[in-house]
């Protein structure tokens, strides 16, 4: 009897003795909500270029740094049920794709292991170049995520599609490099064609990594194509087959988003370069041409950037049969003089408060402006159509003296233009001297393009851009191939 009831004491003793320690034990995890759990990294990568269809695993610790457990509430994928990762933790799989609380001892850490599997011969809108989501966690009721990152097509990743931030350099030795592969082309980071003409021919899908990088030099926009001074671009898109660059993000909210590049750049005193037949959208600026640079520009259509369609600086450029629109700085700007022909162009600029057009013959040298140079500006408009929601829509900046000859040499012909604020005494009050046959658009938007909403810069039935432009023995098609008029063709890129 004695033993049973000193069996009984020893069970109650020891239950109490293991309710307290439970009890101070609970307590001893920290609940302090400025805690944190570190990553081993900040981005998951997986860095596999995907030729059939399979999966990838990568991994990474969560570590708790503190001197006492911790407990993270929840780690969930930001998709959900429709994410194409799954991950476990420490090798256990939870339902749902959520693990929740779970324990992490002082001074410790626990491995995620997240998987991927894609098919890179499904369309882009199910398998993009890039695939971007996010897991979250919760602890002590604070968020934290670590971003997971994946390549889900099977293309041609320029030079690798590890390289964004970073700057490569693609030369031949003064030979021909053609981008003919049928699988699309990726650029990523900082690309300098040098010494090396690069080729692209007609239907090459190319596609950018655009996005904020951070380099020795500082910081700045990456994703652009940059033709040095001994490089050349040439693009032959045809009509059936056109050229297409946008950024790599296809997903249906990217479609139209401006910024996702930089753009095309042709540098300092590289000549020759052509681009026809070519979109260029969602990126921050078109094209642009530095001091000394050449480009002819025929059949395009640039739209969606961030800032101009075109900028030429003291260069040389032609321009035929092109479209710009949607473009949220000015749709081109040519400064600090240079020689531009534009011929059946349209530049539509709605909604932004920008010019159409802005040309000068000067550059500062310092941010007051008070000390510039001055460079000659001949420049030649053909047919063109200079539009948009302001009064005015064609900025001229003469910074030359009455006794520069030939430092301001600009003519418009045959132009439909857009112009209130321009013809007052201070500014060119005789512009339509130098506007010949030009028709002034005011007050019929609604007469002048199919849809403006719709982005539609076709002529409309009643257009007043009809029948009123300059036959030109050139330029015998419109942008889309269509025969234009040989007495009375049509202003714009468009024949009705």
């Amino acid at each position: 009897m004695k033993g049973r009831l000193f069996y009984f004491y020893y069970l109650i003793f020891a239950g109490s003795v293991l309710l307290f320690f439970n009890s101070c034990f609970k307590e001893k995890f920290i609940t302090d909500t400025s805690s944190r759990i570190k990553f081993s990294t900040d981005t998951l990568t997986f860095d596999t270029v995907f030729t059939t269809v399979g999966s990838a695993t990568r991994s990474f610790r969560l570590v708790n740094p503190y001197d006492l457990p911790i407990i993270v509430s929840k780690i969930e994928l930001e998709a959900g049920s429709q994410s194409r990762f799954r991950f476990n933790v420490d090798g256990v799989t939870y339902k749902n794709g959520i693990a929740e609380d779970i324990e992490i001892w002082a001074k410790d850490s626990i491995w995620i292991f997240v998987e991927v599997t894609v098919d890179p011969d499904q369309p882009l809108s199910l398998s993009p170049f890039v695939i971007n989501e996010r897991i979250h966690l919760v602890t002590n009721g604070q968020s934290q995520h670590l971003v997971l990152e994946a390549w889900g097509q099977n293309a041609n990743y320029i030079p690798n599609n590890t390289f964004n931030g970073k700057i490569a350099i693609l030369s031949c030795d003064l030979n021909e490099e053609v981008w003919d592969d049928p699988k699309p082309y990726v650029i990523y980071g900082l690309l300098l064609v040098d010494s090396c003409t690069l080729r692209i021919p007609e239907g090459t899908q190319i596609y950018v990594h655009g996005g904020i990088a951070k380099n020795e030099f500082g910081i700045y926009d990456d994703g652009i194509l940059w033709i040095l001074q001994h490089g050349k671009l040439l693009i032959d898109g045809t009509q059936e087959k056109p050229v297409v660059i946008q950024g790599d993000r296809l997903e249906e909210e990217f479609l139209d988003q401006e910024g996702q590049w930089g753009g095309i750049r042709i540098g300092a005193a590289s000549k020759g370069s052509q681009i026809n037949h070519t979109t260029i959208k969602n990126s921050i600026v078109g094209v642009r041409v530095d001091s000394a640079g050449s480009l002819d520009v025929k059949n395009c259509q640039i739209f969606n950037t961030a800032s101009s369609g075109i900028i030429g600086i003291h260069a040389k450029m032609n321009v035929q049969n092109s479209l710009l629109h949607s473009n949220n700085g000015i749709g081109v700007i040519l400064r600090y003089g240079g020689d531009y022909n534009f011929d059946y162009v349209t530049v539509a600029n709605y909604g932004n408060g920008n010019e159409s057009l802005y040309m000068d013959n000067f550059i500062c040298r310092d941010p007051e402006c008070s000390t510039g140079d001055l460079y000659r500006l001949n420049a030649n408009m053909r047919n063109c159509i200079f539009t948009g929601s302001d009064a005015d829509e064609i900025s001229l900046i003469d910074a030359s003296s009455s006794t520069d000859l030939f430092s301001f040499e600009v003519s418009f012909r045959n132009c439909l233009v857009r112009v209130d604020e321009l013809l007052d005494e201070n500014q060119f009050p005789k512009f339509f001297e130098i506007c010949k046959d030009c028709v002034e658009n005011k007050n019929f938007d609604d007469l002048l393009f199919e849809s403006i909403d719709e982005n539609d810069y076709h002529l409309d039935s009643l257009s007043i851009a009809e029948n009123r432009a300059l036959p030109l023995s050139n330029i015998k098609v419109d942008i889309e191939g269509k025969e234009r008029d040989l007495t009375t063709p049509d202003i714009g890129c468009y024949e009705y």
